[in-house]
């Protein structure tokens, strides 16, 4: 029996620092973990991008390919856009879809793939009344948003080492149904 596979998508919230934490949770939950970065994430990893790829197996994706180009990766039995910012998620929700890191769950969505969102974002930026309406734009699309525990956090105040990956993981497994 084949893992299932998680794409974990991380855009430019601070856990994305990180981000190997959660394809280890996800590894030891029995994922086959595909790591998509937004670009801004992918500037903060560069220097390790390789470790990445090795510790996944997959190639890490942060751009749109070019036509005929193949982006390498296993179709997706779920997916996590864990952490997503305010910005990533009203240009979600507004169907912007710029960046491989948005674009992919975008569309998955649609397809019938499982989509989790875990934010970590301020309670300054959450009272945006744009970012509540991107939350719930997004829920009535299917996507799956859950806020862990002290989410939104206080300015200033996320915990950035103590993301909880494991919610994320944890939920898109009951996604599947196992």
């Amino acid at each position: 029996m084949t893992s299932p596979v998680l794409y974990l998508i991380a855009t430019a919230a601070g856990p994305s620092e990180y981000v190997d934490a959660g394809v280890h949770a996800a590894q030891a939950d029995g994922w086959d973990v595909c790591l998509v970065l937004s670009p801004t994430a992918a500037r903060w990893w560069a220097p390790r991008v390789r470790e990445l790829e090795k510790l996944t197996g997959h190639p890490v994706r942060s751009r749109y390919t070019l036509p005929g180009e193949s982006g390498g990766l296993p179709k997706a039995d779920a997916m996590l856009v864990a952490p997503p910012t305010t910005t990533s998620a009203c240009k979600w929700a507004a169907g912007i879809t710029d960046t491989v890191a948005l674009g992919i769950p975008a569309e998955a969505v649609h397809l019938g793939i499982p989509v989790i969102a875990m934010p970590f974002w301020s309670t300054a930026l959450g009272a945006q009344p744009a970012v509540h309406q991107a939350v719930e734009t997004l829920r009535g699309q299917g996507v799956r948003v859950v806020f862990g525990p002290g989410e939104p956090h206080a300015p200033k105040q996320g915990s950035t080492s103590r993301f909880p990956w494991l919610l994320g993981i944890n939920a898109a497994r009951e996604a599947l149904g196992q």
